[in-house]
């Protein structure tokens, strides 16, 4: 908790100082009202006493008791904000930490976790500020200032009030203990049902067509229950606080009167005056003994939030302190442009057994096109996510423009890719917005938007929309089929006018005019521009300068689609499935 705090801002330290100033003023004002009660006691037991003096006293406490109200007021507000400023810089960081992580991170934590994270876990925090920071400051001042000031009246009742506090304490201190571990197991159970409805949401339509939502409720049902369970724990922990803190507080007054009782009646019956102050001094012992244990009550309550706020910081300072190890470094253009090579390169991912990919070796040079095929599993993805660096080479080296692809900086590398994922993303936005999403070293016109648009085979959709370009786009691309999807997802890679095109399997969901008309004008209008296509259509291939056929990992044909035909029984086996002879010839 301490090191995320690190983060608050200049204005959030300001305000909490003023609060805290703020909050001295108010425990200023609660405890001179038991003073006012003392001379409010003695002056009504005094014969003679004149009703002016009782009223201006009275009056006197009604003051302090309005100043103490406004007060507490102003304190709840600056706490608020202070609260808010704090976990927004929080979660700004976090996102943006989030957003740097490389896949084996992401891989590492989940992206429910990430997600839970971000916003269960920045919001128990928030909670505790809150509601905390007036508590923490005002407990302890006012349990310390409260004894100082009953110290000297009666070390019988200091004892008795000493005591009280020492057993409350011990309490709370092994309730707390006992719920902070169960802490941490709610919040990898919320982690866990995060993700059990992020799938059950994401893929409700195969839930209702494979008629599973018995299985689902069931399975969300398990996991809910462990958590329902957990938590009551907890909660029938915390319900002894209540009652511990209201017989602290009950049986420290009546202690204190029974004990004045004896004390009193020890006293002579001819010293009227002394009797009297005795009395006044039980009455006064009486509330600021209260006041201390009200204070302990305030801390009680912020320690049945503080296990789970401790946790959640932890959870949020694990993702802040993982680096990524996707570094970028300090090269901006290549000695070369244009090109893509593999020298030799092999690829394992983390915990794996075995390579993914081995010993790749290949080269392609400026306006050429390079396409792999291989059967489900070969490793066509893992390649061409190497050239973007998505993750790093175990062995050998990933060149782009004749440079190491760790030697550039992310945005020299990026801007000269346009990638395709071999899953089509659209974002929540106008057809626009997700054609030119990110950011590129040309800025595109509308004539660049246009011309992507056009030459993904989109415009013929696009142009049918209600609002043309600026139709809005749901999230995921919900409102627009797979096919459509797709084409946007390549016009947002023609539109960066990057000097590498990277298709991940990119047109499985066009039809053959479709590929055929994109492919078409890729070569005639794009003649300079690399490209790299993962394909699984002989036909999508078959013209490419230069095809690598994959097969559990190793490059096992290496040539044109002719050179293949003769050469590669993977490739040709491929072929033959897919094509007649006739078709093939």
């Amino acid at each position: 908790m301490l090191k995320l705090l690190k983060k608050m801002r200049l204005k959030e330290i300001i305000m909490a100082i003023i609060c805290a100033v703020l909050l001295l003023g108010q425990i200023y004002f609660d405890l001179r009202l038991p003073d006012y009660m003392s001379e409010l006691t003695m002056l009504i037991q005094t014969p003679g006493s004149e009703m002016s003096h009782i009223w201006n006293t009275g009056l006197h406490m009604l003051l302090c008791a309005m100043t103490s109200a406004m007060l507490c007021i102003f304190c709840g507000f600056l706490a608020a904000r202070i609260a808010s400023g704090f976990t927004y810089v929080v979660r700004e960081d976090l996102f943006q930490h989030v957003s740097g992580l490389g896949q084996q991170e992401m891989l590492g934590f989940s992206v429910p976790s990430l997600i839970t994270r971000t916003t269960n876990d920045i919001t128990q925090i928030q909670m505790v500020i809150a509601m905390g920071l007036q508590a923490l400051i005002k407990s302890p001042v006012m349990a310390i200032w409260a004894v100082a000031k009953i110290l000297g009246k009666s070390w019988e009742l200091s004892v008795i009030t000493a005591g009280f506090v020492l057993a409350i304490c011990l309490s709370v201190l092994v309730i707390v203990s006992s719920v902070i571990r169960r802490a941490r197991t709610v919040q990898r159970l919320t982690d866990k049902i995060n993700r059990i409805a992020r799938e059950n949401l994401t893929g409700i339509n195969v839930v209702h067509a494979f008629n599973a939502e018995d299985y689902q409720d069931e399975k969300f049902e398990q996991t809910n229950g462990v958590m329902m369970k957990v938590q009551l724990k907890n909660q029938r922990i915390f319900a002894a606080l209540q009652p511990i803190m209201a017989l602290g507080m009950n049986g420290l007054s009546l202690c204190i009167f029974w004990v004045g009782a004896a004390l009193l009646s020890a006293l002579p019956a001819a010293g009227m005056m002394e009797r009297m102050t005795m009395f006044s001094n039980i009455v006064v012992f009486s509330t600021y003994a209260t006041y201390v244990v009200m204070s302990f009550m305030m801390l009680v309550m912020i320690f049945m939030l503080l296990p789970a706020a401790q946790v959640s910081a932890e959870r949020i300072n694990q993702v802040l302190e993982t680096k990524s190890t996707i570094q970028e470094g300090t090269q901006k253009d290549g000695r070369e442009v244009g090109t893509v090579e593999f020298k030799n390169v092999s690829f394992r991912y983390p915990e794996a057994v075995q390579d993914d990919l081995t010993d790749v070796s290949f080269k392609i040079n400026k306006g050429q096109t390079l396409a792999i095929i291989g059967a489900t599993g070969s490793g066509k993805t893992t390649l061409v996510s190497l050239i973007a660096r998505f993750y790093d080479a175990t062995q050998g080296e990933v060149l782009v423009d004749g440079v190491n692809v760790k030697d550039y900086t992310f945005d020299g590398l990026y801007n000269k890719l346009g990638y395709v994922t071999q899953k089509a993303v659209l974002f929540s936005g106008t057809v626009a917005e997700n054609v030119n999403f990110g950011e590129n070293s040309k800025e595109p016109t509308p004539e660049d938007t246009d011309r992507a648009i056009a030459l993904a085979q989109a415009a013929e959709f696009v142009n049918k929309l209600e609002f043309g370009k600026e139709q809005h786009i749901a999230q995921g691309g919900r409102n627009v089929s797979g096919g459509q999807k797709q084409r946007l997802s390549i016009a947002r890679a023609l539109a960066r006018n990057a000097e590498i095109l990277v298709f991940d399997d990119s047109f499985s969901a066009l039809d053959y005019r479709t590929d055929a008309a994109l492919r078409a004008g890729l070569t005639e209008q794009l003649p300079d521009i690399t490209k790299v296509i993962v394909a699984q259509r002989i036909s999508t291939i078959r013209h490419a300068d230069k095809i690598l056929v994959l097969d559990e990992g190793r490059v096992v044909g290496d040539g044109t689609h002719e050179e293949l035909m003769k050469n590669c029984s993977v490739y040709r086996e491929i072929a033959m499935s897919q094509l007649s002879e006739a078709e093939l010839a």
